[in-house]
């Protein structure tokens, strides 16, 4: 898998064959086929791999918070990390998905509905308790953090000046501001909620 990685994301799908993969790796025919049945069988298992993470990390964190803003935080959080953890897989990901057979693209989506529909259920439980804004539209507010993380991949740099967790504190400030309720915020409350206290609050 760390072989195809590499080299889709240098030549892309089309341009990587399976003897590539094995002269890379150093193994033979026989042993590809004995753990993937084709070459779109590896892809899916890339693209499956870092789905399957942030969505068990997702259902650990609903079964865990009550609250859905300690939900709606650890969610957030475990989502920006695999941008970190997996950055590999999701370049592979944004590159070569349209290449995935239907079988294959159905079970990445099935996947990927179900991690919306957590993102999804943690605000509307924020909405029916009063903690976050009655006027939310939950849909478009989903939407939004999906977006606003799934475009890391275009400019994350591990090296960057500021490391993952920095990245989440900032993302998960933005997003409490944009959905709690305004008396939440009141500054002797909002650090109290915070699973986290942010790096730019902390003295240095």
């Amino acid at each position: 898998m760390q072989s195809s990685l590499l080299l889709f994301e240098k030549h892309g799908f089309h341009g990587v064959s399976v003897n590539q993969i094995i002269e890379d790796v150093g193994t033979s025919k026989g042993g590809f086929y004995h753990h993937f049945s084709s070459k779109n069988e590896l892809l899916f298992v890339i693209h499956d791999t870092f789905i399957t993470y942030v969505l068990d990390k997702a259902t650990d964190a609903n079964e865990k918070y009550d609250s859905p803003i300690k939900r709606l935080q650890a969610i957030v959080k475990d989502f920006v990390n695999v941008f970190d953890r997996y950055k590999p897989h999701l370049s592979v990901f944004y590159q070569e998905s349209i290449y995935l057979k239907p079988q294959y693209e159905k079970l990445v989506k099935e996947k990927r509905h179900q991690f919306k529909q957590i993102i999804k259920q943690a605000i509307s439980d924020g909405k029916k308790c009063g903690e976050f804004r009655e006027d939310l539209q939950v849909e478009i507010t989903t939407m939004a953090i999906l977006g606003m993380v799934n475009w890391m991949y275009k400019w994350y740099q591990a090296s960057g000046a500021n490391t993952i967790e920095e990245v989440g504190d900032v993302f998960i400030d933005l997003i409490l501001h944009a959905v709690l309720q305004p008396e939440i915020i009141a500054i002797n409350n909002y650090e109290e909620i915070l699973l986290e206290k942010p790096f730019f609050s902390k003295e240095n």
